[in-house]
């Protein structure tokens, strides 16, 4: 599917497909109901009077903060489940950790904050892959301490009550963690060079142009892959410059036409 698309389509890279989509948003929406319900659960709209907002009353009710908590528990157990799975299947660990991504990193934020050469990047940077490490091991910790939670509501099921309560506040710091992780996320994207990656998120594709420039590793893994064309990719960036120079001719000449005839 990516060869074809690539090659459809030369002046843009098909970066993510359906499946990375897929595991995206099903991940932050789950994510967000999570972190909605779980402080509902504390429970702070009511203490705070949040409630008392138009449409804001069903927060403060326990039991159906509790079941959306539990669905959206349901959901990420399965998508992160589905993600492993088919990484593994199909071999696709771009996004995993690699050894000197904590140094790669910090030359990549330097470079953009002073302006300078930034290094050659592969599909993903290294501040990404550390980002994903970073929201996955908070992501492990969410769902094993609220596994344990649930399992002390289980019938015949007893449970220490010191382990309980250590259980219960790294549940609570794995929340907070994960906000920031979304928050850190998000404030990603405040950065103009990260902008151009957005759509990939959305359409699968972003500009070929920005994958030469900033992830020229990959690009050349394209180019040896056969995935993509690089005689195309410049013969249609003339063919375009041309469409475009007579169109600007033909504009000028009826410009022009219209002028002496006045």
């Amino acid at each position: 599917m990516t060869k074809k698309t690539n090659n459809h389509k030369q002046s843009k890279i098909f970066r993510q497909s359906y499946a990375n989509r897929f595991v995206h948003w099903t991940t932050a929406l789950s994510v967000m109901l999570l972190i909605i319900t779980g402080l509902g659960q504390l429970p702070l709209y009511s203490r705070y009077n949040v409630t008392k907002l138009p449409g804001a009353e069903w927060l403060g009710n326990y039991f159906i903060t509790l079941n959306l908590h539990y669905l959206g528990a349901i959901v990420l157990l399965f998508v992160v489940t589905f993600h492993i799975v088919y990484a593994f299947a199909r071999q696709e660990f771009d996004i995993f950790p690699r050894k000197g991504d904590m140094k790669e990193s910090y030359r990549i934020i330097k470079a953009m904050l002073t302006k300078g050469q930034e290094p050659d990047s592969d599909k993903y940077l290294a501040e990404q892959r550390l980002a994903y490490l970073f929201i996955g091991l908070c992501l492990l910790l969410l769902i094993v301490t609220g596994l344990i939670k649930t399992l002390k509501n289980v019938p015949g099921v007893e449970i220490q009550t010191s382990l309980l309560y250590w259980n219960t506040a790294l549940h609570n710091i794995g929340t907070v963690l994960i906000i920031f992780g979304v928050i850190g996320h998000l404030a990603a994207f405040l950065i103009k060079e990260n902008r151009s990656l957005l759509p990939g998120m959305f359409c699968g594709s972003i500009n070929r142009e920005y994958v030469k420039h900033r992830h020229s590793l990959w690009h050349t893994k394209l180019l040896r892959s056969g995935e993509i064309n690089e005689f195309n990719f410049t013969e249609s960036k003339i063919h375009f410059s041309g469409v475009n120079s007579i169109h600007k001719n033909n504009k000028r000449s009826d410009i022009d036409k219209s002028t002496s005839v006045e």
